[in-house]
């Protein structure tokens, strides 16, 4: 599988930048970091419930 190169980030951003807009995509980019940030706290809760059955 290859790599993305300049010319394919430059098309991808240039599409982000038509359907959102230049003053949405950092708004964008807030939502998915905050998604990322709480599906990763809720996946390290699943695992800290399952060391606890385990110990009791």
């Amino acid at each position: 599988m290859r790599s993305i190169g300049i010319w394919e980030l430059v098309i991808i951003l240039a599409v982000a930048v038509l359907l959102f807009g230049g003053k949405k995509i950092p708004e964008v980019a807030k939502g998915i970091g905050e998604g990322i940030r709480n599906f990763k706290t809720a996946l390290k809760g699943d695992q800290q419930k399952t060391e606890e059955k385990k110990q009791a």
